[in-house]
């Protein structure tokens, strides 16, 4: 193996065979290069190592170098032409080049962001504006928090119709086709102008206005329109002063019609905040009324929706919606992802007369379930809404111009209808486990949902989203935080475990159990970016190297099941210990960081249980209970770098700090165990 060679793109171990010149392939960097490299200490003072002594070789393979440049290096290096120590020269200067002179630029809607800008609009904090100057961030991590995402790029908008036969039409296409009322057209055709791009969700493409005239995605009959609903991105110019004001600012100059105004900045404020053209990026609300984007009346208005501001049309009931309403009412393209409004067949128009009209206009109704839970409804909204099939109102609106029904039996019928529907939607109801969606039916039988919250959630009295914050709830469905990574002490320095491992501080098997414990319980994770990944996942961005994937995807599968060898049916962790199909003491770990992490997990539902449930499916028993709560040297199967001691995960994560951004737990090492572990290579 001593003459092996290293290959720089993999760190694999290879024989060399010489060519015919007996000239070996210096692609590749021989063993003993390698440790002079990584013996070679370097204090660092910029980017993502500032303030840390690291191996020459840690640095030359960072991403500040190109494989192409490394090999350059190494080659003159071999080849005598340079030092150890003006390779340490070059390399700081490389460093401190690239973090001085590499504008970090974020992708807006329109143009380029700066970090300044976003930290400006209070989008992102000073420390990580100050982590992205100094290079100890990257736009990627950044972009990865979709809180700063959507101010960015916004949420989609309305961007195709979906016909009764699954077809995908743009929305212009649905106009020349008769599907869509030209005025409904064109409105819906602004919006996606004045939220950032005309859409093709047939192609997944979006357009500037002229471009998508180009592309044949609208017709040249609507162009004009859509580039001034357009400037709510781009700006108005002020006829005053020539200077780009925003589509508020443009509405108080009386530049736009109020009632088209309020149309554009509601549909902003549905796909994801107020645009900011000068800066070509959504702001938050407070930052909007700073700037003069946006003021405390007009919030008020937008947010009493009434006719004025039910500008949008629903073509399926003929009602007139926020804009949110209507994306309320919009199916997700699994393909692509895009905000689908789905039509139906042909809607045969009923006549009533005013008086019966006014009637229904005026009868105040209280709903207990689904979207008018809360408002003042009328019998009319009642009747139009997507809750009727057409043959059904239809078939009320003939009894009750016969006066076959009166008006309390009309509303009685109708909050009948809307019970029943709104339940049944609600036994369906699911919510997010490790690897997948859970009934709410499923919660309830694994003890996880008691009879009161569930019937509180069924009778509409608490919704979903309070009973995902119920601590009781989300320890089950998501599991607490396993040991996420290390924090070095007393800089703070955030690292994943792999990581650790590659800077020398965490032995390799050290690193493989932490690494094991975090597949066993849910996900590998990224403590920088607060992302969780499958192992598959974990391995395509780096967090975890080539060498320990088949272990973890072992390990993972305490998550996703085992495969019984005799009957093919998914097995549990522990039945999997049971029938010998993995070594006991790796079982014992795993089983012991899913109890320290939320419960023993069920692979069939991919959530934790409560211990008794475990005992009752068959995923625990009393004998093993009895061994993981009496810790001995046999549950104690991870190992703090920092004391050296034996531990059990529950020790483990007992000893760690939580990370003030994420949450996430991190074991805290010293500094100097990081300058030692250098010295030791």
């Amino acid at each position: 193996m001593e003459r092996c060679v290293i290959d720089p793109g993999t760190g694999l171990c290879l024989l060399p065979l010489h060519d015919k010149s007996n000239q070996l392939n210096f692609r590749f960097i021989d063993y003993q290069t390698k440790m002079t490299f990584k013996e070679e200490k370097v204090n660092v003072m910029h980017g993502k190592y500032a303030g840390m002594t690291v191996s020459l070789w840690e640095l030359l393979m960072s991403e500040y170098f190109t494989e192409q440049q490394r090999q350059d290096i190494f080659q003159k290096y071999r080849e005598g032409k340079i030092t150890i120590k003006t390779i340490t020269t070059t390399v700081l200067e490389v460093i401190e080049t690239s973090v001085k002179t590499t504008e970090v630029l974020f992708k807006g809607i329109r143009e380029t962001v700066t970090a300044k800008q976003l930290a400006d609009a209070d989008i992102i904090s000073e420390k990580i504006l100050d982590d992205l100057n100094k290079g100890k961030m990257s736009v990627k991590e950044v972009v990865a928090d979709e809180h700063v995402n959507v101010y960015l790029r916004g949420k989609g908008s309305i961007a195709g119709v979906l016909l009764p036969n699954a077809q995908i039409m743009t929305i212009y296409q649905a106009r020349q086709k008769g599907k869509l009322m030209p005025g409904t057209a064109l409105i819906l055709l602004e919006a996606q102008a004045a939220t950032g791009f005309v859409i093709d969700p047939i192609g997944n493409r979006k357009f500037s206005v002229d471009d998508a005239v180009k592309a044949r995605i609208v017709g040249p009959d609507v162009c004009q329109k859509l580039r001034s609903a357009e400037k709510a991105v781009t700006g108005y110019k002020n006829p005053n002063d020539g200077k780009i004001i925003s589509l508020f600012q443009a509405m108080q100059l009386d530049l736009i019609v109020k009632e088209h105004g309020i149309r554009l900045l509601e549909a902003q404020i549905a796909t994801g905040g107020i645009i900011d053209p000068v800066n070509s990026h959504r702001i938050p609300v407070h930052v909007a009324y700073k700037r003069g984007y946006f003021n405390e009346e007009m919030n008020e208005i937008l947010d009493d929706p009434s006719d004025d501001t039910k500008g949008f049309f629903d073509p399926n009931t003929q009602e007139n919606l926020t804009y949110l309403q209507l994306m309320d009412r919009c199916v997700t393209d699994p393909c692509t992802g895009l905000c689908l409004l789905p039509l139906k067949g042909k809607i045969q128009r009923i006549n009533i007369n005013d008086t019966i009209w006014e009637i229904l206009k005026t009868t105040i109704v209280t709903v207990r379930y689904g979207r008018f839970k809360g408002q003042q409804t009328t019998l009319w909204d009642l009747i139009n809404s997507e809750y009727l099939s057409e043959d059904k109102r239809k078939e009320l609106f003939k009894l009750f111009r016969s006066k076959k029904i009166t008006v309390e039996q009309l509303t009685v019928i109708l909050l009948e209808i809307i019970s029943s529907k709104e339940i049944k939607q609600q036994e369906g109801l699911s919510f997010n486990g490790l690897r997948g969606k859970i009934s709410v039916i499923d919660l309830l039988e694994l003890q996880i949902l008691d009879e009161k919250t569930y019937n509180d959630l069924i009778n509409g009295i608490i919704t979903s989203t309070e009973v995902m914050k119920m601590e009781s709830v989300r320890k089950y469905l998501q599991g607490t935080s396993c040991v996420a990574g290390l924090i070095l002490q007393p800089s703070n320095q955030k690292l994943s475990i792999y990581e650790a491992q590659r800077m020398g501080i965490l032995t390799p098997a050290t690193a493989l159990c932490l690494l094991e414990a975090q597949a066993a319980t849910g996900f590998i994770v990224d403590p920088l970016t607060n992302r969780k990944l499958t192992v598959e996942q974990a391995l395509r961005e780096n967090v975890i190297g080539p060498q320990m994937y088949e272990n973890l995807l072992s390990a993972e599968r305490a998550v996703t099941g085992y495969k019984d060898p005799y009957t093919g049916h998914k097995l549990s962790l522990f039945q999997a210990l049971d029938k010998d199909l993995i070594i006991k003491h790796n079982g014992i770990r795993l089983l012991e960081a899913q109890i320290a992490t939320g419960g023993i997990i069920d692979p069939l539902n991919c959530l934790h249980l409560p211990l008794e449930v475990a005992y009752r499916k068959g995923y625990f028993d009393a004998e093993l209970n009895e061994m993981l709560s009496n810790s001995n040297d046999d549950t104690r199967g991870f190992f703090d770098p920092k004391t050296h001691e034996n531990l059990t995960y529950k020790e483990m994560l007992s000893r760690c700090v939580p990370d003030k951004e994420t949450g996430l737990f991190l074991l805290p090492v010293d500094e100097k165990l990081l300058s030692k572990s250098f010295s030791q290579l």
